[in-house]
């Protein structure tokens, strides 16, 4: 009964001695737990102001948040004596990290690549881009994916590590885009003056630019057996236009027919040739209803 009356005793006695840093060691903990969220929305809120790249600026304030919460806990535990131990848990963190990084690998995969982005990204949110073959424009940046919503109004969620192994086309990086149609013509059309009915059109549409080395222009890209094939070709501003890629291409074709058609040039119908051979006799076969054929 002496031995555990005397070990109750100690254990007390550790117990209040323990007491002042355990409390010490709690307090500092929250406070440094509430310092890292206030400075997690600061740093964030900052970042945007100055980067104006919501995903970097979000990926560096978590890292400043989990830099600080590492520090309040090892901090915490050396006020408790416990230093030996705050060493163990870094290291069977690290090993349990590499353990579900192996267990979980694309998910790893597309975390790293969404922080390889955060740095090194070929798009900003509202660029036309084309990942992996879905042309949209980038809504929300992640660090697992990246949503684009295509011209007809899909949302589409496409994994970061996607899209770092593969090519990505940005065709707004700059915020000019260059867009075309096709028109075809009839062979028996006077060419020079559809053409220059069609560059007229292009040429007082306001919504397109007309400055130097971005003008509309026009060219026969194709010869088939129906119709020449005249390609137009124009650019446009995305940051600073009204109008959507789609809308315009619209407005553009139907003003460009609707100006065709008023001087009198019409696009081309099926055309069917018909030979008639007049030195030789065609060859006539009936059919009877048996199926024999009839000379």
């Amino acid at each position: 009964m002496n031995t555990i009356w005397n070990s109750m005793q100690d254990l007390a006695h550790n117990f209040l001695l323990m007491l002042p840093k355990a409390i010490m060691a709690v307090v500092l903990f929250a406070l440094l737990f509430l310092f890292a969220n206030i400075t997690k929305r600061f740093s964030q809120r900052k970042l945007h102001q100055r980067m104006d790249d919501p995903l970097l600026a979000r990926f560096i304030s978590q890292i400043i948040r989990f830099t600080i919460l590492v520090i309040a806990v090892m901090l915490a535990l050396n006020i408790m004596g416990w230093g030996g131990v705050a060493l163990g848990l870094l290291s069977t963190a690290g090993v349990g990290a590499l353990v579900i990084g192996l267990a979980f690998k694309d998910i790893g995969e597309n975390f790293l690549s969404g922080i390889v982005m955060a740095f090194n990204r070929p798009f900003r949110i509202g660029d036309t881009v084309d990942l992996n073959g879905h042309l949209g424009n980038v809504i929300t940046l992640n660090l697992r994916d990246t949503q684009i919503k295509t011209f007809d109004g899909r949302d589409i969620f496409i994994p970061n590590g996607l899209i770092v192994k593969n090519a990505v086309i940005n065709y707004t990086i700059d915020g000019y885009l260059q867009n075309d149609f096709t028109l075809g013509l009839d062979y028996y059309t006077d060419r020079m003056r559809a053409m220059l009915i069609i560059q007229d059109t292009l040429n007082s549409y306001p919504h397109i630019l007309h400055e130097e080395g971005k003008k509309p222009d026009l060219l026969i890209s194709e010869l088939t057996s129906r119709t020449i094939n005249v390609r137009v070709r124009y650019w446009f501003n995305l940051d600073t236009g009204t109008l959507s890629p789609i809308e315009i291409k619209k407005q553009l074709v139907n003003l460009c027919l609707e100006r065709l058609e008023a001087a009198g040039i019409y696009l081309p119908k099926e055309i069917i040739e018909v030979k008639a051979y007049k030195e030789l006799e065609l060859p006539v076969k009936s059919i009877t209803a048996n199926g024999s054929n009839l000379s």
